[in-house]
């Protein structure tokens, strides 16, 4: 399974940032925004996938930082 980084809502208000295989969040934010700069920054110097989810919990979006086991022909 390749590393990422997840950006989700808590349940008590705010966002946490969380790298697979981890319990407990990385680091917890008030606003979206910034839980998304903070994570995109530590997905770059960890070299994982940075993943997005919704308010609801779903992923809304995925954003490559590390090895992509299957580049993209072009």
């Amino acid at each position: 399974m390749p590393k990422q980084t997840h950006i989700t809502p808590n349940p008590q208000g705010g966002w946490d940032s969380t790298d697979t295989g981890n319990s407990r969040a990385s680091k917890h934010f008030d606003r979206k925004e910034e839980a998304m700069r903070w994570g995109r920054e530590h997905s770059r110097r960890i070299g994982s996938e940075l993943v997005e989810h919704n308010r609801n919990g779903q992923i809304s979006r995925k954003d490559s930082h590390g090895h992509d086991t299957y580049p993209p022909q072009g």
